[in-house]
């Protein structure tokens, strides 16, 4: 049975969370007070460029710099539209006005991703209010279950209007789920009348801060223990779950440590994720090398020898790696394609266990991840959705003697410097 924790530390004007799973820290998400959150942010935009080259528009949302819109996130001025054939300069013209939703966090010298496809969330269910069809968890697997709250949902659904329901609704009352949705359909109502006053760019919604988020979004009858260190932030807490889920509360409890982070163990291991390497139990070793969109793990034995032959080592290696990776992927929040190189198996069985074990953990990832398969060089791809920037982007910048490449110029290549 995995004891599931959520520790917050608010102090310093910066909100912490970290997960943790048995004690040991799994996620973590941390946001200046004073920061505006984009994912999920709502704004009246007005189209700046269409790019039929790229099938994209940039879209004027009042920040730095403007919104990227890829044509598949246009709603199609048809019901009937074909998606994979729709034409970006069919779709939008310059000078037009459109309500977008940020999908996506500015990464690098990228603005934000945003799309036309609203979705709303609360506590139990998201309101799609551009899409008609309904979704459930996949982490819900009874299937009378399931049935149920489709029924439930469909009912009380706005017409022509999508929903997905999320894990936090399994078990959850036909009222609770009713009110929910009633919810986000006034809340999507209101976003309507502020767009018809507004003129663009212009922000319509903006996305609450983090306290509020962990606790609709992460906060489920799963979790034993919500623990903060303010006061403050204890009674926010309290307060928020009246309306959310009343019977979490007894679940809340403050903790005045003087640096609650340090308690839990997730300073030292946020120090360790920030590390190109990280070390096994075993003594094998891990190597995380980090592009834009893509990232390299490539998995070695280090100090670790075994104790039967080279197979077995290689075997015990990988599946202790492989568990770890699935960790250091929520951890320091990869995102984007990932490819895994395990040190080479000669056993279908040792390859067929380690990636079953891989899929294994990754399924206790929430962010959306798809194990490809094995390349024929023995590669393990993968890809996982990519939101926010990694704990490496949030938190470190680049070395301005080397350009972030950890490398400076020999005595040999002065010439070229």
């Amino acid at each position: 049975m995995i004891k599931k924790e959520i520790v917050v530390d608010t102090r310093e004007n910066l909100t912490r969370v970290a997960l943790l799973e048995n004690r040991v820290p799994m996620e973590v998400y941390i946001e200046p007070d004073e920061e505006i959150c984009l994912v999920g942010s709502i704004f009246k935009g007005r189209v700046e460029n269409v790019l039929p080259g790229i099938e994209a528009a940039f879209v004027n949302v009042g920040l730095e710099r403007n919104a990227f819109l890829y044509v598949n996130d246009v709603l199609p001025q048809s019901p009937r539209s074909d998606k994979d054939s729709a034409v970006i300069k069919d779709l939008l013209r310059p000078g037009q006005e459109v309500i977008v939703q940020v999908a996506k966090d500015p990464l690098g010298n990228k603005g934000p991703r945003v799309t036309m496809r609203v979705n709303l969330p609360g506590h139990y269910t998201v309101l799609m209010p551009t899409v008609n069809h309904i979704g459930i968890s996949r982490r819900i697997e009874d299937e009378a279950e399931r049935e149920r709250l489709r029924e439930v949902v469909q009912a009380a659904r706005p017409d022509g209007m999508g929903v997905i329901v999320r894990t936090a609704a399994r078990a959850a009352s036909e009222e609770a789920l009713k009110e929910d949705l009633q919810t986000l359909h006034k809340l999507w109502a209101d976003i309507q009348k502020r767009e018809e006053n507004a003129a663009a760019p212009a922000l319509l919604y903006r996305e609450c801060g983090l306290l509020p988020r962990i606790i609709r979004d992460l906060f489920t009858e799963e979790i034993d223990r919500f623990v903060l260190d303010s006061f403050a932030a204890y009674a926010r807490t309290l307060t928020i779950l009246d309306t959310v889920n009343p019977q979490l509360k007894g679940r809340v409890f403050w903790d005045d440590k003087p640096d609650i982070f340090e308690f839990y163990n997730v300073n030292q291991e946020i120090s360790k994720a920030l590390q190109r390497k990280t070390w096994l139990r075993c003594g094998g070793y891990l190597i995380f090398d980090q592009a834009e969109a893509l990232t390299v793990i490539d998995v070695n034995t280090g100090r670790y020898t075994g104790r039967v032959d080279l197979e077995d080592t290689v075997f015990k290696t990988n599946l202790e790696a492989a568990v770890e990776i699935a960790r250091q992927l929520r951890l320091r929040n990869l995102g984007g394609i990932i490819i895994i190189d395990f040190i080479d198996m000669n056993r279908d069985d040792h390859r067929n266990r380690v990636l079953e074990v891989l899929a294994e953990e990754i399924k206790r990832d929430r962010r959306r991840t798809h194990i490809m398969g094995l390349t024929r060089l023995g590669l393990v791809e993968l890809t996982r959705k990519k939101v926010h920037p990694s704990l490496s982007e949030l938190l470190l910048t680049n070395c301005p003697h080397c350009g972030g490449t950890g490398k400076v110029s020999g005595e040999g290549a002065k010439e070229w410097a």
